[in-house]
């Protein structure tokens, strides 16, 4: 909880702060990696530093700690903190680094507010800081002791290598030595790294797309600007060793027996298809309805894995695309054009302008924000709304 000493002092200066977020972590990241080089080797995104995604990340989420603390005094952001808490696992973020990252970020916020930062500001906002760190802490002990296994990579070996509609690739794994495996709950993904051919170590979080049994299979989209989807399509062949992490992420089917929607555009489909390939075997009596948007059918990476799995269990399947095509609506999904059952849960992936439009049409229909789920793969900045 933040002191009542300090709860004054971010609510007057939050505005400034978050004015300036954006310049503080660039700073912040300029000095982290001046210290700690070591850190762009197999944790940090390069392609995230260049595009900006890390310090949008970074700044969305002190942003959204912040204001919930002075909006709502006595309690924490728990879905916020549990999603970055589920990625840092995946990275094998340590608790020692918390305190590396208080002294470049400090320092960042003390070299950007120089005019008018007093000891008072500072004390207060390094209480938020410790306040948000220690939380986060606290849930990645305890997910990786919830793992099967106290690794943090383990070897896998790729079994085979198959295309996935136009620009898209599925790999299948399988465990390259005995290290006990955890079994990855429908929607939940893992962490793959590659060495590019400059030598440096890149990481990137794929979500389960299939079978989450001893098995990993994880499809992904060519991106001009993601290095490590670019390493995999192009270098990575059946046979090869890939370092995997343990499964992680809090987005996964939950029990009971009421209506599931399943949405998703792009290769955002990946966790719902997990989701919906557990109903299949499960051969569910639940109400499900699949929707998903794509630019064009031959885009859909998994739409011969989703459909065979719809039509096992009678799930509706409704599908937009931008370039017209018989049986799917043109242009962009909207669930205004959807009969939603009034108890649904919504589980939503895609590119976080699709979400957040999905997630206002779930809340006008009458879902309760409760009821809806959503993997983000980028920073949160919406998510304090």
């Amino acid at each position: 909880m933040l002191s009542e000493k300090s709860r004054p002092v971010i609510e007057a200066t939050l505005p400034l702060v978050g004015s300036r977020i954006g310049e503080i972590t660039a700073d912040f990241y300029s000095r982290l990696f001046a210290a700690h080089p070591e850190l762009l080797d197999g944790l940090f995104s390069r392609s995230n530093q260049w595009s900006g995604d890390q310090q949008r990340a970074l700044a969305g989420s002190i942003a959204a700690f912040a204001t919930h603390l002075v909006n709502n005094p006595g309690t924490l952001p728990e879905k916020v903190l549990a999603r970055i808490a589920h990625k840092h696992a995946s990275l094998g973020i340590a608790e020692e680094q918390y305190a590396v990252v208080y002294e470049h970020l400090f320092a960042a916020i003390a070299a950007d507010l120089a005019d008018v930062i007093t000891p008072e500001i500072a004390e207060a906002w390094t209480e938020v800081y410790w306040l948000m760190a220690d939380a986060l802490i606290k849930l990645e002990k305890d997910l990786y002791a919830a793992q099967a296994n106290t690794k943090m990579w383990m070897p896998w070996r790729v079994v085979s290598k198959e295309a996935a509609g136009r620009d898209s690739m599925t790999f299948t794994l399988e465990p390259a030595d005995d290290t006990p495996v955890t079994e990855a709950k429908p929607g939940q993904y893992v962490s793959v790294k590659v060495t590019l051919p400059d030598g440096l170590r890149q990481v990137r979080q794929y979500s389960l797309s299939g079978d989450t049994g001893t098995s990993r299979i994880f499809t992904t989209k060519l991106n001009d600007g993601g290095e490590v989807s670019t390493a995999l399509h192009t270098a990575v062949e059946p046979g090869d060793i890939l370092d995997i992490s343990n499964p992680y992420g809090e987005i996964t089917l939950k029990d009971g027996d009421g209506p599931v929607v399943l949405a998703s555009a792009g290769i955002g489909c990946t966790p719902t298809a997990s989701i919906l390939r557990s109903l299949a075997e499960a051969d569910t009596e639940r109400q499900v309805l699949v929707l998903h948007a794509e630019r064009s059918i031959d885009s859909w990476a998994l739409s011969g894995q989703m459909r065979e799995d719809a039509a096992k269990i009678d799930a509706k399947l409704t599908l937009w695309l931008e370039t017209p095509h018989a049986g799917a609506n043109e242009g962009f999904m909207s669930l205004r054009e959807v009969d939603l059952p009034a108890d649904a849960s919504l589980y939503l992936c895609g590119p976080l302008p699709f979400m957040k439009k999905i997630r206002d049409e779930a809340i006008e229909a009458g879902i309760p924000s409760t009821r809806i789920h959503y993997e983000v793969f980028g920073p949160d900045v919406w998510l304090a709304n």
